[in-house]
């Protein structure tokens, strides 16, 4: 059979036709009005060129692009650097990007496995017309295939039956969006439904969206799911239709070839327009693209042009390997350990993984940095955090020497308070302790002794010499006296 006529397909080809409906009413009604929007809306996105991008005012930084979205970012996911900014704290609307949040916390919180069900909220609560794989109620899929259904086919209602299979009810879910949003750091956000579909109060910022993006992308599964350009659902018991659904991202499904895309997310609605979310990585940086308030096709081609921005005039460069002004060097005496025969480490290390993302045109001594010893990890004494003309470009830990367990225990408990970089006098009412090497030790005594014995040797040789120089010049004077004894006698004739 060429052609499966199934639910889906009638759900899809009834939400064509009235689509398809509005579009002609509107324009046989309206086509002035139409042309006019379409005018204003081109105006407005080459207006938003000429908006300011605040990361163009840092001294020696690296020009970014002039884009037509209103609001856009590229940040780095693992470390949070800003790269590229324009007015990232403005409040839009997402629209289905908001997607990324709904996956995440079924991600952090749900069980592939598990089955989610579709209720009558969960399917009748969301417009005929929008984004849909036409779920029915009373069917049911796996949470994996749910999340290809939200992020591959962007499918509201999927979204809905996620958020009730997560926390009970979709209100529920909702206040857990906003809950994990807020831990994110998110101070621009208001979430209101599981999907993106407009709200006056739903609404987000472009740095908002970077942060709830760079947490996504950190997770392989759902980087896997979001850069799938197309996926397979098959009929099983649960859900008796087997139908393809196709990515919309061009960056992912290949129509704009882009190397080291690691997945994304597509929204629009008539309020947010164009509202595109991606991740790319190359050159040991994850970069996360968010531009906001867009208009078709811009939002890919202004991604594309602020990756090439970051990949181009950006470096990673790894901090330990560059600083010296907070480094403690193995003076062969200061280093803790539980080997006493020289397995031993430094007390204090800067984290070997920790790295800054500069210009190109900059090195890592153009750098300032501050301390902060408010940390709460158990081995971590404080953070040194790296900026260039105060913006934020890295930071790193200043670790404490962990010990593994030994059937020798020595007192290693070292308040993190006691300990600073900078020099300060001995504190005598501290009774830390810290280990010797014992093996450095006992090559010093060696060497030591080895040189008290050569000197020992050297003065026997020394006064050995002298010795000789005297009794070699004792008998002399004993030679002389025979002959002038032996001359005393010759002069008398016996």
């Amino acid at each position: 059979m060429l052609f499966s006529y199934t639910k889906k397909c009638r759900h899809t080809i009834i939400c064509t036709a009235l689509t398809f409906s509005v579009l002609i009413g509107g324009f046989l009604g309206n086509s002035i009005t139409a042309r006019a929007t379409l005018e204003e809306l081109e105006a407005a996105a080459d207006a938003h060129k000429l908006l300011p991008v605040q990361s163009n005012e840092i001294d020696n930084w690296p020009i970014g692009p002039a884009i037509s979205a209103e609001s856009a970012i590229l940040m780095d996911a693992d470390t949070g650097v800003i790269l590229y900014a324009k007015d990232i704290h403005k409040k839009s609307y997402p629209a289905s990007t908001t997607k990324l949040l709904t996956c995440l916390i079924a991600m952090e919180r749900g069980n592939l496995d598990d089955m989610v069900p579709f209720s009558h909220e969960a399917v009748f609560t969301v417009p005929v017309g929008g984004s849909n794989m036409g779920m029915d109620e009373g069917e049911s899929i796996t949470l994996e295939e749910a999340l290809y259904g939200i992020l591959v086919a962007s499918a509201n209602e999927v979204a809905n039956a996620v958020g009730e299979y997560v926390s009970g009810s979709i209100e529920d879910f909702i206040a857990d969006m906003n809950e994990r949003a807020a831990q994110l750091g998110c101070t621009d956000s208001h979430f209101m439904n599981t999907n993106g579909l407009h709200d006056d109060n739903h609404y987000t910022s472009a740095y908002d969206l970077a942060l709830i993006s760079s947490r996504f992308f950190q997770n392989e599964m759902l980087c896997k799911i979001g850069n799938t350009p197309r996926y397979h659902f098959e009929a099983t018991a649960t859900q008796p239709d087997d139908f393809y659904k196709n990515n919309k991202h061009r960056l992912i499904n290949g129509e704009i070839p882009y190397e080291g895309i690691v997945g994304g997310k597509t929204g629009y609605t008539d309020d947010a327009r164009q509202t595109l979310v991606t991740c790319a990585e190359r050159n040991g940086m994850k970069l996360v693209c968010v531009v906001l308030n867009e208009e078709k096709p811009r939002q890919f081609t202004d991604t594309v042009e602020l990756f090439d921005y970051g990949f181009n005039n950006f470096q990673v460069m790894n901090i330990s390997e560059n600083e010296d002004k907070y480094q403690i060097e193995s003076s062969g005496f200061l280093q803790t350990g539980n080997d006493i025969f020289g397995s031993s480490k430094p007390i204090l290390s800067i984290d070997s993984d920790s790295y800054v993302i500069i210009p190109n045109t900059i090195s890592f001594d153009d750098l300032d940095s501050v301390i902060d010893y408010n940390v709460s990890s158990e081995n971590r004494i404080a953070q040194i955090r790296y900026s260039y003309h105060d913006s934020y470009v890295g930071c790193a830990y200043l670790d404490l020497a962990s010990n593994n367990a030994s059937s020798y225990d020595f007192d290693t408990n070292i308040e993190t308070t006691d300990i600073s970089v900078e020099k300060t006098e001995p504190d005598p009412s501290k009774t830390n302790t810290i280990f010797v090497n014992v093996k450095k030790v006992l090559i010093g005594i060696l060497v030591f002794a080895g040189v008290t014995i050569l000197l020992f040797i050297l003065r026997a040789f020394i006064m050995n010499g002298q010795n000789a120089r005297r009794r070699r010049n004792k008998i002399k004077r004993k030679q002389i006296r025979r002959e002038r004894t032996r001359s005393n006698f010759d002069d008398f004739d016996f």
